[in-house]
């Protein structure tokens, strides 16, 4: 019978002594100390600001007081979260989200996989760095300052695209007492402001692929096309899967920042750009409860799990090599 045991840096222990693990964990620890030393902040964070607060979500089965505190508010089970599904309009909202998001995860991840690819492409090293930084820059700028222009293009009266039209002597445009045609405004919105900076990924991915591979094809006479067809997109692929399974976590979750910074309480652009967020914004705006709040949180939260196991389960059948675990 073979001998199950586990070697690291160069002992071996047996499996079923947890001592042997220990010394083994401990070995480790030993050998890669700078590396774990410079991961030590990083996990210091999320252990402060991700893990530490999740003692909070029995907020959302309290009647929670501030005065009062935890300990001292009454449980009152699943009744937060009947405030938001009593409401008429919570599929519509719902609907929104997910669909808005599906849209931003898809045409997002297009967007950065070309950007990608043509600067890789591209032949001038200077070039290359200057596309990369202007492609780069709109990902730091705030969603209230994108707002204003957005505001400057969009407005009935002087707006730059109804002085376009009617420079062409078409009609002008209600786009903001129009609903229809949000989500395509916000998607461009979205690809301008993040798909620059999220093709940093594919970058370095297509960066590390090994030369010889592309010199091979060359020989073979493959074209251009044919290289980034059949070696760049299929080696992308995993790192694609990858980044698609940590997006869909948060396809329950709006990007409040984007669309309450430029929709605002528009209540004419609502049935398309509502999303659970900036509806639970505004009801918490008026009510006030913090235990409805973090009853929907939890919600998202908890489809979000969900759906990452859902979809990397999937991952794992059809490119085991891309799940996360």
């Amino acid at each position: 019978m073979r001998n199950n045991t586990v070697s690291l840096t160069g002992q071996t222990y047996p499996r079923n002594k947890p001592q042997g693990r220990i010394r083994g964990f401990l070995a480790e620890l030993v050998k890669n100390k700078f590396l774990y030393l410079l991961a030590l902040p990083a996990m210091i964070w999320f252990f402060v600001f991700a893990y530490l607060p999740m003692g909070g979500i029995i907020i959302a089965f309290q009647d929670f007081k501030a005065m009062k505190g935890i300990a001292g508010s009454e449980f009152v089970g699943l009744k937060n979260f009947q405030f938001f599904f009593q409401s008429g309009d919570w599929i519509k909202i719902v609907t929104n989200t997910v669909f808005l998001n599906v849209l931003f995860i898809t045409f997002n991840t297009l967007a950065a996989v070309l950007i990608a690819i043509m600067i890789t492409e591209l032949g001038g090293k200077w070039f290359k760095k200057i596309a990369q930084s202007v492609m780069i820059f709109p990902h730091f700028l705030s969603w209230t300052v994108v707002a204003m222009f957005v505001m400057a293009f969009v407005a009935t009266d002087g707006g730059f695209v109804n002085q376009i039209l009617t420079m062409l002597g078409l009609p002008a445009v209600q786009l903001l007492s129009s609903p229809g045609y949000w989500p395509l405004i916000l998607v461009l919105l979205k690809i301008w402001h993040g798909a620059g900076f999220g093709s940093i990924v594919y970058m370095a991915t297509i960066s590390g692929i090994n030369p010889d591979i592309y010199e091979s094809a060359s020989i073979d006479g493959a074209s251009r096309l044919q290289k980034i067809r059949y070696i760049t997109l299929p080696l992308l692929k995993p790192t694609v899967i990858l980044l698609t399974i940590l997006a869909v976590g948060g396809i329950f979750n709006g990007d409040f920042g984007m669309i309450y910074a430029i929709i605002g309480r528009n209540p004419l652009l609502y049935p398309t750009t509502d999303v659970i967020d900036t509806y639970l914004f505004r009801a918490m705006m008026d009510l006030g409860d913090m235990s409805m709040s973090a009853a929907i949180g939890f919600m998202q939260s908890l489809v979000g799990f969900i759906l990452v196991l859902t979809v990397n389960s999937i991952a794992k059948k059809v490119a085991p090599e891309s799940a996360i675990f």
